[in-house]
């Protein structure tokens, strides 16, 4: 069973108000991790469905820096909203990063990309 996925954030805080805000993910549990110099938090959606996301903060990384597009080994996350026009327009004037406007992928299906503030690549999905 698939039970989450990892990612790095440069500041732990700032994900987490991203993460939650923008997206509706609700904070699990935050811990310290002693031995790695690490701190970690788990968010899952509102209704306690989907997979978990676990944001790693490590205090000794010296350097944060996200590949270019082509040369990224991991590739996005992906998140369902209801209204995909309207979720665009809100992240517009927050200012959040919008790589790929609203395309209609197929018949039901509208999507768009963006980034969270650590450049982390993120699927929107709108089904009908």
């Amino acid at each position: 069973m698939f039970v989450h996925a990892s990612i790095r954030t440069s500041n732990l805080d700032r994900a987490l108000e991203f993460y939650s805000r923008f997206l509706g993910l609700k904070l699990l549990s935050r811990r310290e991790i002693k031995k790695n110099n690490a701190e970690i938090a788990f968010l899952q959606d509102a209704e306690g469905k989907g997979c978990k996301l676990e944001l790693t903060f490590y205090r000794g990384q010296k350097r944060f820096v996200q590949a270019e597009y082509e040369e990224r080994v991991f590739d996005h996350l992906g998140f369902e909203v209801k209204d995909l026009a309207t979720t665009i327009e809100v992240l517009r004037k927050e200012n959040v990063t919008i790589t790929d406007e609203p395309f209609q992928l197929n018949e039901h299906t509208t999507i768009a990309f963006i980034e969270d503030p650590d450049g982390t690549l993120i699927e929107l999905i709108e089904r009908k």
